[in-house]
């Protein structure tokens, strides 16, 4: 059964919404601007940006690499990228023309003071040419390890402070943001002695999905549901990223990673935050972040002797998905004939306070699993007396899918037609792509559009990371002291280890695959 938000009849034609306001000027530094992430991401949501009347008018994007290459060969790099990678508009040479324009490039090391000397000269010049003001925000799209050396840098080059009263400078950095709480303090400490905490943005591109985003506006914005989010009438909520890819081009990356870095010390515990947070007292950067770290403060802490019990690790093996075979993890290229790196990660949380006591949160995240789904699914408690005893009764669930398709559903049991009574769940369905007629912004447009305009409800703070890192240290300090499983533990193409189903089951509950 589906119940779209307004009148089908009325719905308008499908567009593309554009910007009341355009951001400031300003120039766009990336460092790593010859990367994967600047292409696939970066330069395809500015773009988007520029096409819906977002950015100003007047506004630079300056590209820093080590890589050698002229303004045009930057430029015909970043038109193939749109070209390729550009998912949530079309490409279009009117505004590719006008865009193009405030592209250049920047041969520089991240360690040589006369590279950021050089971007220091050409900021100035830029900020002349195109009157912006002196606003600059610096994108930290290299590898993690440079970012200790490009902050200090800018410091150095006095790049890290606003040019004046009316002028702001920002930094971007990307995840992931330490490997454990002693590097991600390292992080920290060595960005906050370069700038200050509201200049700083580190970015979770979750966040930027409409579904995400929603969910704050389906709490807080109808009388209907909160009354009802508490542990009186929740009985668990699933938080699911799926994959069907393989490690894919990041083995080096990911051999030193795991899923549980990559994955669940940021976008998962970044949800658990959102589903389980109080009402700020207005939705502003300061009160929505102060919510949200106190929920991951109340997350009770893993004790290395429980830590076998409620965190499953996984590996995938050869399986079949689409139809056809794949290698196994590690048969991948760059990956070590007999690594221990997990690709499979399950989580049981419990959050000690008033609202979510007794209350389980489950969390999962794989690579190589049977599709591609990342949903919020909340299942509430039976009803206190059961009427209909001799029929069966599937609980109440309601589900945010945040991709591949982005929307939300509640189910209930309704009658079926005919003399006898039966019962059967059916789905009240809101999908975004159906619901209304604008195309949604893509994560990165959202949230670079926020950074420009200085909004951080959606970035992390400092010690928000640091209490993420805490609670999962246990966890990997248990990993390196424990031998791992017997990998691989389960099949690609499956739903994961058969330890994770049993994480559920041995609490009457089962995950839910649909």
């Amino acid at each position: 059964m589906s119940m779209p938000d307004t009148n089908i009849a009325e719905q308008p034609t499908r567009r593309r919404p554009r910007c009341e306001m355009p951001a400031d000027p300003a120039a766009i530094v990336i460092f790593g601007a010859s990367g994967d992430l600047t292409r696939r991401k970066l330069i395809p949501a500015l773009y988007e940006l520029a096409a819906a009347a977002c950015l100003a008018p007047r506004f630079a994007i300056v590209g820093f690499a080590r890589s050698r290459m002229s303004d045009d060969e930057f430029r015909r790099q970043c038109e193939e990228a749109l070209r390729t990678h550009s998912e949530s508009v079309e490409f279009d040479a009117g505004v590719w023309q006008e865009f193009s324009r405030s592209l250049s490039y920047l041969v520089g090391d991240y360690e040589a003071p006369e590279a950021y000397r050089q971007l220091a000269e050409r900021l100035e010049a830029l900020d002349r040419e195109r009157q912006l003001g002196g606003n600059r925000l610096f994108y930290l799209a290299t590898p993690p390890q440079a970012y200790p050396v490009i902050i200090e840098q800018l410091g150095r080059a006095c790049l890290a402070r606003p040019k004046g009263e009316t002028s702001w400078t920002r930094i971007i950095v990307e995840k992931p943001f330490g490997r454990d709480l002693s590097s991600a303090r390292a992080l920290n400490q060595k960005l906050l002695s370069v700038f200050e905490e509201d200049q700083v943005y580190r970015i979770d591109h979750y966040l930027g999905k409409e579904t995400v985003q929603n969910l704050l506006v389906f709490r807080f914005a109808n009388g209907i549901f909160e009354p009802l989010w508490n542990r009186n009438y929740i009985d668990h909520v699933q938080i699911t990223a799926a994959e069907t890819l393989g490690v894919e081009r990041r083995a080096a990356f990911y051999e030193t990673a795991g899923a549980l870095r990559d994955m669940l010390q940021n976008h998962l515990l970044q949800l658990v935050a959102l589903v389980a947070m109080e009402p700020p007292a207005k939705f502003d950067a300061l009160a929505v972040r102060n919510e949200k770290i106190k929920v991951l403060q109340s997350i009770r802490p893993f004790e290395s002797a429980e830590v076998a019990r409620q965190v499953v690790r996984g590996q995938y093996g050869p399986g079949t998905l689409g139809g056809k075979r794949v290698v196994g993890y590690r048969q991948e290229q760059g990956v070590k004939a007999d690594s221990t790196t997990e690709t499979f990660v399950a989580a049981q949380l419990w959050i000690d306070n008033w609202r979510w006591a007794d209350v389980p949160l489950y969390l999962r995240t794989g690579k190589r699993l049977a599709r591609r789904t990342t949903q919020i699914a909340v299942q509430f408690r039976r009803a206190p007396h059961i009427v209909f005893r001799h029929r069966k009764l599937d609980p109440n669930w309601l589900v945010l899918n945040l991709q591949p398709e982005e929307g939300i559903s509640l189910s209930f049991g309704a009658k079926l037609p005919g003399p006898e009574l039966q019962i059967q769940t059916v789905n009240m369905d809101f999908r975004y792509s159906t619901a209304f007629g604008a195309e949604g912004s893509s994560a990165y447009a959202t949230l670079l559009n926020d950074c420009l305009r200085g909004d951080a409800t959606l970035f992390d703070r400092a010690d928000s990371v640091e209490a993420a890192w805490a609670l999962l240290d246990p966890v990997l300090r248990y990993w390196a002291e424990t031998p791992a499983p017997e990998f691989p533990n389960y099949a690609a193409g499956s739903w994961g280890p058969q330890a994770a189903e049993e994480l559920l089951e041995r609490d009457g509950r089962h995950w839910r695959n649909a």
